[in-house]
């Protein structure tokens, strides 16, 4: 046996001497001689931990044993159950109680050594997935996986884990990994999931990284530097996505470029899709078409009082003729209307379409002549009116397209318009110039 392997026998004989020694004091008749367990090596490395914990909990009442009277160290072996087996008459339990402590007294290297590997090990365990994505459940499917009140095809569904959604892992049960996922405990079918190991890979590709604002104003740096040059700001409460990330600087995407902030003025968190439970999507069903109802009633009001004055409000003084998009309907409409301020200047935190405007100050005006409410916030932004399923590939004029740090109306024909730099003002642009985080329809 190698002399990793008797390190490991001696903690096992520890243990199982403590234990013997616990069930003297139990009632069961002493023995003089304590067993010593044959252990092989390839036990799994969290069975050798947990009997390491077992040694070190009562190390220190061994070393009361060799150093103090009977009178003192008793007291502090009462918690392994020898104290006791010590002050009875009867001979065997004592020695069984002596020879328990002896072991581990003998095994105090071996203690420190796998303390030494446990933390080792533990730290290896942390570097290499710090966020402990090995504890998500992610569906791993074309649509989504049910998830069920019970461990079986025939439990009721009590919500539905989409693709590339994830939960918190709870435990496992015959082919079923109990889970938590937003609002939604219960049960999905483990072929259609990965977790563990499998989990940190896929949580890294499916996940996004964000850093949320936590300052008033947030200085967006050329470089990794307080002195560096500021390329953007953004204010408290955005969301940006992170590109990198070092423990002082992240590097995240804003409409003028890639630049970089100081993690003291974000927080960060990785996002995933969670499960829906049937009560939140029927919820989330009804007030999306409640909401879209209201929308269409607010803008058919809007037009019918515009309609006595239909006199352009840009001020742009060009020539510039905004470009017509085809089609009918309340988003073309739209579309139509944000159009004619293409030229009028960017303001950081203005609302006018003529005098400036930011990104989510452009998109508000825009839908408030059509009598519709929408916050000044793109991260707000990404919560309005409901998801269009598919994403850019299914956009349609009207359409808010989110970005990180930036939201932009979509005008069909894979362009947009929007409120993009103090450079460039209000323009039309590719709408998959950046990464989409969200597509909303409003109406």
């Amino acid at each position: 046996m190698s002399k990793q392997g008797k390190r490991i026998k001696a903690v096992i004989a520890g243990t199982l001497a403590v234990v013997f020694a616990s069930s003297v004091f139990s009632g069961a008749r002493a023995r003089a001689e304590v067993p010593v367990a044959e252990v092989e090596l390839d036990m799994p490395q969290q069975v050798r931990m947990v009997d390491a914990a077992s040694v070190i909990a009562v190390k220190g009442a061994a070393e009361a044993m060799e150093e103090k009277p009977d009178a003192v160290c008793i007291p502090e072996l009462y918690s392994v159950g020898a104290a006791k087996a010590l002050l009875t008459d009867d001979t065997g339990a004592k020695e069984a109680a002596k020879t328990a402590v002896g072991a581990i007294v003998a095994a105090e290297i071996t203690v420190e050594d796998v303390r030494e590997a446990q933390i080792v090990s533990e730290n290896e365990a942390e570097a290499r997935d710090p966020e402990h994505f090995s504890n998500l459940v992610i569906a791993d499917v074309d649509n989504f996986v049910n998830v069920r009140a019970v461990p079986t095809t025939d439990g009721d569904v009590v919500g539905k884990l989409y693709d590339n959604s994830a939960g918190q892992f709870i435990e496992e049960r015959n082919g079923w990994y109990k889970i938590k996922s937003g609002n939604v405990t219960g049960y999905v079918k483990a072929e259609y999931c990965v977790t563990g190991e499998d989990a940190i890979e896929l949580a890294k590709k499916v996940g996004t990284r964000m850093a949320t604002v936590n300052t008033t104003t947030l200085r967006v740096r050329m470089e990794k530097s307080m002195d560096s040059g500021v390329l953007g700001l953004i204010p408290m409460g955005e969301d940006l996505v992170v590109l990198e990330e070092t423990p002082d600087w992240v590097k995240v995407s804003i409409e003028e470029g890639d630049g970089y902030v100081s993690t003291e003025y974000v927080d960060l968190r990785t996002d995933f899709v969670q499960a829906e439970s049937k009560a939140e999507e029927e919820a989330r069903l009804a007030k999306e078409e409640a909401e879209r109802k209201a929308a269409i009633a607010a803008a058919e009001a809007a037009a019918k009082k515009n309609s006595k004055n239909n006199k352009k409000n840009s001020s742009n003084s060009s020539a510039y003729t905004a470009p017509s998009v085809p089609g009918s309907g309340l988003g073309v409409d739209v579309a139509n209307y944000a159009c004619q301020f293409v030229g009028n200047p960017y303001v950081y935190g203005g609302t006018s379409l003529t005098n400036g405007a930011d990104c989510s100050g452009f998109v508000m005006s825009v839908y408030r002549q059509f009598g519709v409410s929408l916050p000044h916030s793109s991260t707000a932004d990404r919560s309005v009116g409901y998801e269009v399923p598919g994403g850019i590939a299914n956009a349609q004029p009207g359409d808010l397209l989110c970005y990180s740090g930036h939201v932009a109306l979509y005008i069909g024909n894979g362009k947009i318009v929007h409120a993009s730099t103090s450079r460039t003002g209000i323009v039309i642009g590719n709408a998959n110039y950046r990464g989409v985080l969200a597509v909303r329809r409003i109406f």
